[in-house]
């Protein structure tokens, strides 16, 4: 009987904004220890992720990948060799070891694991599986400035665009700025929301975040009301997920308005109307 043993692994993340969390992975690490295997397979090449994210600095995302990966290779080679180097331990420590947690844009997942007779092979069906599979259908995906944009042409036909300026909510815990509001009494914080992300647990958390934020605003300085205009995922695999973040934005602490980019009309209108009978 071929023998299968245990292993665990950990992919690396690009997160290229960290308010999004919207990431892809980019390298996957595999650490078996009755075999005294440490391996790791990184990419190099940002084309895909340059259709995702335009604004990527490639030159920088290839230098970080270069001396992470050189680093491993180091650490795996010195494992096999060095039989008192400890077994203890998972992929998600060796590879922390190496690149330890941050807040900076690479960052690795939480643990998998599995049992295997070939670790080596294991690795490369794990990145062929977790990080080149869509090499070949890269996606730009919506940024919340391009769910706000038809939101602002239609405040500009109504002669509206100048009234809403930035404003930053303060409380004794913390501050947040809305990139459109304008006052009447209370603040008005109209803020954008894309949704157009690559997985479920990335849009969700994204809605998870807003609703934190929010929470930290309970005893703002001032009386405010957000409103979000959101815009849904291309993939409708994601639906479900954007179907939760919703009804989380709508479970807020405080009290939150959320519009669909289909109501972008009865955003504005409603807009209008509040603005014109306060003037």
């Amino acid at each position: 009987m071929i023998e299968r043993n245990p292993y665990t692994y950990t992919t690396l993340r690009y997160v290229h904004d960290v308010i999004s969390g919207e990431f892809i992975n980019v390298g996957v690490v595999l650490h078996c220890p009755r075999t005294r295997f440490l391996g790791a397979k990184l990419r190099h090449t940002y084309g895909r992720m340059t259709a995702v994210f335009p604004d990527l600095d490639g030159a920088a995302f290839r230098s970080s990948m270069t001396a992470i990966e050189r680093a491993l290779r180091d650490l795996g080679a010195a494992y096999a060799q060095d039989t008192l180097f400890r077994s203890e331990g998972t992929a998600v420590s060796m590879a922390r070891s190496v690149l330890p947690a941050d807040d900076s844009s690479l960052q690795w997942s939480s643990l998998g694991s599995g049992l295997t007779s070939d670790p080596d092979r294991e690795l490369e069906q794990l990145y062929e599986r977790l990080v080149s599979k869509y090499d070949e259908r890269p996606e730009r995906r919506r940024s919340d400035e391009d769910v706000w944009r038809p939101v602002r042409s239609k405040l500009e036909e109504a002669s509206l665009a100048t009234k809403l300026v930035s404003k930053t909510i303060r409380s004794d815990v913390d501050e947040l700025e809305f990139k459109h509001a304008w006052k009447n009494g209370v603040w008005h914080c109209y803020e954008a929301l894309s949704f157009d992300l690559a997985h479920a647990d990335s849009i969700k958390d994204k809605a998870r975040r807003w609703t934190g934020h929010l929470a930290a605003m309970r005893d703002a300085d001032e009386p405010f009301r957000p409103y979000f205009i959101v815009g849904g995922p291309q993939d409708r695999k994601l639906k479900r997920a954007y179907e939760d973040a919703l009804a989380i934005l709508k479970k807020s602490p405080v009290q939150a308005e959320v519009f669909t980019e289909a109501q972008a009309d009865v955003l504005v209108a409603r807009i209008e109307a509040e603005i014109r009978a306060h003037n």
